[in-house]
């Protein structure tokens, strides 16, 4: 992208704007930088001829506005125009850069000559916590930053004309609770492109908007969006709620790396009644501030029921001092690390994945200290495995005769039944002590798979080329093209080069490993 130029006749009309964080009066010399942005390094350049022949200094500052570092750019001359290039390395989040000239030059009494706050964040795709592959930090340069005002509260025109400029507008708040008005948002709800970041200290949400129901919100406190806020919440947890957070993790064989936060979105009427926002099946993302940087191999962020004081699993991404967390639904949320393995996997084809996914509350042994890897696993098993691994509220129940109340997977199989991840039988039973076979594991992922949008598409032509290599694919009963989907999707792999063994019955090593790629393939760990 090319920016526009000042030209030098034109230095005295710089345009002035008001810029939330340290200086109030900043001069643009251009649009802004063209800057890319990954694994904590920014490239970039700027055109601009406000510096004539004066090389200028690129100049970092931490979230805080402490100055953590200078560079000098490099110069040249680009259609009768000074392009100032740039690399600087070590940003974090909410790292910011300045380009400025040397001590003691003043452009017309102005000495920041070209600014821009440069947010380090999850590329388009993966904001939502969906699908595909890809992930890793990606460029926000075309966002802008709201300070928010000491009483929470924010300007719906400011909003709106923010978003009719920019892709991505960060609300800063220093209390725990912004309310945001929605008609300042209703009008981009259908830009998949629009993405509202609410932070403070304690944390991020990031919001797509287009999972922001306002109507439904609406109805539910019977009013209009116009006349609806949402309240976003990011508040550290109390310390009765921290202390148990930190026992449960005890109690598991790990740690606290990051203390729990409270993330909540409500919707608030005029009248002041309030209604939870239902994100359907849709990911949004929560980034945990970490104190050191993590091995994303023993760390997992996780989420915590104050009312049974359990801690379970949340699809998470680890990147420097951060983790983003991606579920469709609000609670506490914080970062364990742990260091599980069994006796008798040692050595094993499958250990690495057992052992991840241990690490990650997935997986569970049959016993503290065994996971028996080669024996088979029942339908209501891998069912809980699959819900575990999508981070699905557990607390309702499904309708199926067999499927007692008061079974221990009875809320595992009513989440896996209400995200269409299972099917019963046609006289309405589920069969979950029935063993699994792995057409039906097969299904079961793929269907995961397209709940958190990272299924591929196979047409009937691919299908065919897919399964041809197997000398037993006639053996398969109903699942074709979930088969075939499964291999394109790197989930699964053939028993030999040339059987699949459909039929044979899975074992918890190879419902494992398929759940690890599931996870990866979704972008939902490392």
């Amino acid at each position: 992208m090319k920016f526009s130029v000042l030209q030098k006749t034109a230095q005295t009309t710089v345009l002035m704007m008001l810029v939330s964080i340290l200086l109030p009066i900043i001069a643009f010399a251009a649009n802004g930088f063209n800057v890319t942005f990954k694994n904590g390094t920014v490239t970039g350049n700027v055109y601009s001829d406000v510096y004539s022949n004066v090389a200028p200094s690129v100049y970092l500052y931490d979230k805080n506005g402490n100055q953590i570092g200078v560079t000098t750019a490099t110069y040249s001359v680009y259609e009768g125009v000074y392009k100032y290039n740039f690399t600087v390395t070590g940003l974090g989040v909410y790292d910011q850069i300045r380009l400025k000239g040397p001590v003691g030059t003043d452009f017309s009494g102005v000495n920041e000559a070209v600014y821009q706050t440069v947010y380090q964040t999850y590329d388009n795709g993966n904001q939502g916590g969906g699908g595909g592959g890809g992930g890793g930090w990606s460029s926000t340069d075309g966002s802008e930053t709201i300070d928010v005002s000491s009483d929470g509260t924010v300007n719906a025109d400011q909003l709106k004309n923010s978003f009719d400029k920019y892709d991505t507008v960060t609300l800063k708040f220093s209390g725990t609770s912004v309310t945001i008005p929605a008609k300042g948002l209703e009008t981009f709800l259908s830009n998949d492109k629009k993405v509202l970041r609410v932070t403070n200290s304690s944390g991020t949400y990031v919001l797509p908007l287009t999972a922001l129901r306002l109507s439904d919100l609406a109805s539910k406190l019977s009013t209009t969006v116009t006349d609806l806020n949402l309240k976003v919440t990011i508040a550290p947890a109390d310390t009765d709620t921290a202390t148990a957070a930190s026992a449960a993790a005890t109690a598991l064989g790990g740690s606290i790396v990051a203390q729990p936060v409270d993330f909540d979105l409500v919707g608030v009427s005029k009248d002041g009644k309030t209604a939870a926002h239902d994100f359907g099946s849709t990911y949004v993302s929560r980034i945990l501030p970490l104190t050191e940087e993590v091995k994303s191999f023993e760390t997992t962020g996780v989420m915590f029921d104050p009312a049974t004081k359990k801690l379970s699993f949340v699809p998470t991404v680890f990147s420097g001092k951060e983790a983003l967390l991606k579920r469709n639904g609000n609670s506490f949320y914080a970062v364990v690390k742990m260091n599980k393995s069994f006796s008798d996997i040692s050595g094993h084809w499958a250990q690495t994945n057992i052992e991840l996914l241990a690490n990650k509350l997935v997986v569970d042994g049959v016993t503290d200290t065994t996971f028996q890897p080669e024996r088979s696993i029942t339908r209501a098993e891998f069912a809980a495995l699959v819900v575990r691994a999508l981070g699905l509220d557990t607390s309702g129940s499904g309708s199926f005769t067999d499927v007692a109340a008061g079974e221990w997977y009875a809320g595992v199989v009513g989440a896996a039944a209400k995200a269409k991840l299972v099917d019963g039988y046609e006289d309405g039973t589920f069969r979950p002590n029935a063993t699994i076979n792995r057409e039906e594991l097969a299904a079961m992922v793929v269907r995961a798979l397209d709940y958190a949008k990272a299924k591929p598409s196979v047409n009937a032509s691919r299908q065919q080329e897919l399964l041809a290599p197997f000398k037993d694919s006639g053996s398969i009963v109903w699942a074709q093209n979930e088969l075939a989907v499964a291999i394109e999707a790197g989930i699964i792999d053939g028993m030999t080069d040339d059987t699949l063994g459909a039929r044979n019955e899975a074992t918890r090593a190879q419902s494992a490993t398929m759940l690890k790629r599931l996870l990866q393939r979704a972008n939902f760990i490392n």
